[in-house]
């Protein structure tokens, strides 16, 4: 078993050694080569990311035109129209993805990046 450390010196050298060995990993850890907040990212990953949201969108306006349809008995109006909302939607959150490729990390979206 380990033991405890017996004095406030010991609970010192024992920081300095962890903060040495932090160091030391930091030093040894690749970085990525990234600059971009998704750029490291496999490019299927993203591609199956934006299938996902407009897959969604779509689901979820068909469901809530069905609901809609079924509630007040106006079939199938208000599923076409959902449903279409929904492709919207789904489009709109692809391109919100999409503008996040390019976006650098720590700055807001929109600046400049010659600032």
């Amino acid at each position: 078993m380990a033991e405890r450390p017996r004095s406030g010196e010991d609970r010192d050298a024992d920081a300095s050694r962890l903060s040495d060995l932090e160091a030391r990993l930091a030093r040894l850890t690749p970085k990525p080569k990234a600059k971009g907040p998704m750029a490291g990212h496999d490019q299927a990953h993203l591609a199956w990311r934006m299938v996902i949201e407009i897959v969604a969108g779509i689901g979820i306006g068909f469901g809530i035109g069905f609901g809609l349809d079924h509630l007040f008995g106006t079939t199938p109006f208000l599923m076409i129209l959902f449903l279409f909302l929904g492709f919207a939607a789904g489009i709109k959150v692809m391109m919100r993805t999409a503008a996040e490729l390019g976006r650098t990390p720590g700055k807001p979206p929109g600046t400049d990046e010659r600032d």
